[in-house]
């Protein structure tokens, strides 16, 4: 698809269906901001950093933020229920990690190092 016609699909549907939907796009994106703030306060004060969980549910935030404006929409409900169950499964991850003493931290800090070599090996 050349740029163009990206940009015209992207026009139709945020003009369109997804401002049915979700509403004016400002108050939809300010709802999010809100949610995001308050979850990101709690993950730092709890954790000092975001974790995988705090991104789910900033992922499910977005989802509730949609369905203020469109309680119907299908779609949104199903992800919400997708983002609760990777939810439940990453905590467990989490929890098998520090059973095994792996600090999750360090683990985040060698997949970056192994990152980096990989694409000076390219």
């Amino acid at each position: 698809m050349k740029r163009d016609e990206i940009l015209d699909k992207s026009k139709e549907l945020i003009n369109g269906q997804r401002a049915k939907d979700y509403g004016d796009a400002f108050e939809n994106h300010s709802r999010i901001a809100n949610g995001w703030n308050v979850i990101m306060n709690g993950a730092l004060v709890s954790h000092g950093y975001l974790t995988e969980q705090h991104v789910i549910l900033m992922m499910d935030w977005v989802k509730t933020a949609r369905l203020l404006e469109t309680l119907d929409h299908d779609d949104s409900w199903l992800d919400k229920i997708g983002y609760s169950a990777l939810g439940g499964e990453f905590s467990e991850k989490s929890e098998e990690l520090d059973n095994l003493g792996i600090d999750i931290d360090m683990l985040r800090e060698v997949e970056a190092v192994k990152r980096k070599m990989n694409k000076k090996d390219e």
